[in-house]
């Protein structure tokens, strides 16, 4: 689903982080302000600037959303780690991210209004999880979903991702690379999960890590055991099925509620965040 153009211009009557409380933090010290109308301000000893899209962030899996590392970066992966990589996200007004699955386990904190699809293998359906302000949502390794931004304004999430960085190739499996990897390896599983491997999503022994990267330094035969436990065609499957659901239904929008709340966050935010 297309993401609506970002808009980083700075909302009328925000409070914003001064620079006086940049120029007091120790060096190396840096303050975020995440902004209930999706802007971020970043303050460090030199001051503080808000920051935009097209200077500070990264592509992030779909054109109009963005994200910025703060732990690990875009090349993380098991063979180069950090543990895990975590990101301030910014996903664009009324859009959704296409269906995909990780390799590793997922958490994203949605600092507005937001809704998972997720793909529920046990009951064969997607279920939608609605999400508000301060909500953290996980989602175990490569079970299909999507994460939409419900609101009119740029949403701001803070997402952790186990081992994977934006550029590994198992960061995020959309339908069609599922269709590719199955086609490619003509293979679609029928067996129980292998020993220790388990059990995610629509797929029985869907490992972490997938299909190695070339040059991974895996030898020939872990990766035909990697590939032989991944069902691709299940996975597809499942995250065409979310495609439909978006594709039938849309993107759900706030209640009444949810916008009053919102105007209310950010007159507290107004008065809280002293210029």
């Amino acid at each position: 689903m297309a993401a609506v153009p970002y808009d980083d211009r700075p909302a009328e009557g925000m409070a914003d982080v001064p620079d006086r409380v940049g120029r007091g933090l120790p060096g190396g010290v840096e303050l975020y302000h995440l902004r209930p109308d999706g802007g971020i301000v970043m303050a460090d000893r030199g001051g503080s600037r808000e920051l935009g899209p097209e200077r500070e962030f990264l592509r992030f899996i779909d054109d109009g959303q963005f994200a910025r590392y703060l732990v690990g970066d875009a090349a993380t992966a098991p063979e180069r780690p950090s543990n895990a990589t975590v990101k301030l996200g910014v996903v664009g007004p009324r859009s959704a991210f296409t269906p995909h699955a990780h390799g590793g386990e997922h958490f994203v904190l949605s600092l507005g209004h937001a809704a998972c699809g997720l793909y529920d293998a046990d009951r064969g359906r997607v279920t939608e999880v609605p999400l508000t302000p301060g909500m953290l949502i996980r989602i175990p390794e490569m079970m299909p979903h999507s994460f939409a931004n419900r609101g009119t304004g740029p949403l701001t999430i803070l997402a952790a991702n186990t081992g994977y960085g934006i550029d590994h190739e198992d960061y995020a499996i959309t339908a069609a690379e599922a269709e590719r990897r199955a086609d490619s390896t003509g293979f679609a599983s029928t067996a129980g999960p292998a020993a220790g491997v388990p059990l995610a999503g629509p797929v029985a022994g869907v490992p972490a890590a997938g299909i190695p990267a070339p040059g991974a330094g895996r030898t020939a035969l872990a990766a035909t055991a990697t590939a032989a436990v991944t069902d691709y065609r299940a996975l597809a499957a499942a995250l065409r099925d979310i495609e439909r659901t978006q594709r039938v239904h849309g993107i759900a929008p706030t209640t009444v509620r949810e916008r009053l709340a919102a105007r209310l966050r950010r007159v507290a935010t107004a008065l809280e965040v002293r210029r």
